[in-house]
């Protein structure tokens, strides 16, 4: 039996911009999705995953797997989790991740980092029809990446602390529907979004200087407009803006919604002194402040 795991993810900067070829900065969770992985004498799979919203991304992972490597037997596949999919950190990518690094072991094909990425991603793609890997390369590499749309650069950030605080707003996002919305979007107003676009890839090159020095008041300054950003595309909520005005006020250096948008996530950048008034300004305005450590290992 092969046992693996894979980090869940928080998106830093660069939403939605990250679709079209641009840059963002991504960070690993330490809340991992767990897989059990075994050959068996049976004629089909059998999957076992109580904790993952669809058990689709295990299955496809399965068949595409099998198909690249003419593989013929059946194989149990079991799956665990340190967190819900309601949270919107990642549990689809650290499934899709977890049970190709397994089939990798399992049928001793050593592929590496980079070819696990790819084919989560095409896995990915072939479910959703839309993405940009972000949340697989934070699964497979961990850490801190700076990265661009379908893996053109992966680049780890060397960072000593990343002092944030996480949010839940209590509403699910639907990912795919608002992924999908800006891309109807983009049709019509192609000039307006490519200039949203720029102007968030700029904070995004300027909050990875930021955190490579420590400066966080530049990071977190960046973190706020890149929600001003994410509001004009549409994607926030009030509960969100809500949270993020909230810790913004307690005294953070910035935050901003994280992913896609719609429910989920947001993330404010916090020093020690005011953890503790962000976390209760949060909790005020209905926001579930969920405990995760950063900058978590990969696929192991």
């Amino acid at each position: 039996m092969i046992q693996t795991s894979a980090p869940g993810k928080l998106l830093l900067l660069g939403d939605y911009a990250v679709v079209y070829n641009n840059p963002c900065l991504v960070t690993a969770v330490d809340k991992r999705l767990y897989v059990e992985a075994e050959i068996i004498e049976a004629d089909e799979d059998e999957i076992i995953t109580p904790q993952v919203k669809e058990s689709r991304f295990v299955l496809e992972t399965i068949a595409y797997f099998k198909e690249t490597f003419s593989i013929r037997q059946s194989v149990r596949i079991k799956t665990q989790g340190d967190f819900s999919h309601q949270v919107g950190l990642g549990s689809s990518s650290a499934v899709t991740v977890a049970t190709l690094e397994a089939l990798n072991q399992l049928f001793k094909k050593n592929l590496n980092k980079k070819q696990v990425f790819d084919m989560c991603y095409s896995v990915t793609l072939s479910i959703q029809g839309v993405g940009s890997g972000f949340d697989i390369a934070a699964a497979v590499y961990g850490g801190t990446q700076y990265y661009i749309t379908g893996g053109k650069k992966i680049e780890p950030l060397n960072l000593s602390q990343l002092p944030l605080i996480v949010g839940y707003s209590g509403i699910k996002a639907d990912t795919p529907f608002y992924i999908r919305k800006v891309a109807e979007a983009f049709k019509y107003k192609q000039e307006e979004l490519k200039a949203i676009f720029i102007s968030i890839t700029l904070l995004v090159e300027e909050a990875r200087v930021g955190l490579e020095t420590g400066n966080f008041e530049k990071t977190g300054n960046c973190m706020t407009q890149n929600h001003f950003y994410l509001q004009k595309l549409g994607v926030s909520i009030p509960k969100l803006d809500e949270m993020v005005k909230a810790s913004n006020q307690a005294g953070a250096w910035g935050a901003k919604l994280s992913g896609a948008g719609g429910g989920d996530c947001m993330i404010a950048l916090v020093s020690d002194e005011k953890r503790d008034d962000v976390v209760r300004a949060i909790e005020k305005v209905g926001g579930e402040v969920i405990h995760v450590g950063l900058n978590a290992k990969g696929v192991e």
